[in-house]
């Protein structure tokens, strides 16, 4: 891991202007770190990281397109020295556990204030993972008391199809948002769907919803 040049390079991932607007106001007159751009979907921040090579990447988990877990791993994947700070409204442990197997350094709310957030970006540029205190106590909970989520196992993989699924995704869609062929998407849709033991993809989202596994979809 190359250390990180001062200041640090930032780029702001959200859908919607007021966030991004906020955070360029958290971030403004620090002399440590400098946003340079801003994306409103997954697919833009990924190809802005791959011709900007950003130092950070905060990252909105819920983003049009491409959503925050996959583009995190996409820029993990092409940008090695980039660290992704999910920076989100979501509040449950499943995506927590998305967002650090996706590569994440670190899983922050919304709710942060200032001070959190800048210690916590911090603590990532200095190479540490950093979960929300709160959140980490209620993951680690979770995989003690439910680690299966009652006997339904799903790889990390099958996990963020079927978020993508619940997301509304179709197969080719979802071929596209990870990098793999329509038929490998289908396959894994279908495996799922044989897992959660039900009969379609609508029954699964259900399923998920009912175990925990995934929160019911925000609506745009």
């Amino acid at each position: 891991m190359r250390s990180v040049p001062y200041p640090a390079r930032v780029i702001v991932v959200d859908e919607y202007d007021l966030p991004r607007a906020g955070m360029r106001g958290l971030l403004a007159g620090l002399a440590e770190l400098e946003v340079i751009t801003e994306a409103s979907d997954g697919h833009q921040a990924v190809a802005l990281c791959r011709r900007l090579r950003p130092d950070l990447v905060l990252m909105e988990l819920q983003l049009p397109r491409l959503d925050g877990a996959s583009a995190t791993r996409q820029i993990r994947r092409n940008c090695p020295d980039t660290r992704v700070a999910i920076v989100t409204q979501r509040d449950d442990p499943a995506s927590v556990r998305l967002a650090v197997e996706a590569g994440a350094a670190a899983f922050l709310r919304k709710t942060a204030t200032r001070d959190e957030l800048l210690a916590a970006l911090r603590r990532v540029l200095a190479g540490e993972l950093v979960v929300d205190t709160e959140l980490a106590t209620r993951t680690l909970h979770q995989l003690v008391e439910a680690p299966s989520w009652s006997g339904v196992r799903l790889t990390a993989r099958e996990h963020e199809v079927l978020r993508l699924v619940a997301n509304g995704k179709t197969n080719s869609e979802i071929g596209v948002a990870l990098a793999v062929s329509t038929r490998t998407a289908k396959a894994h849709v279908e495996r799922i769907i044989g897992r959660l033991g039900v009969a379609n993809r609508a029954e699964a989202v259900a399923r998920a919803i009912s175990l925990g596994m995934l929160t019911p979809p925000t609506a745009h």
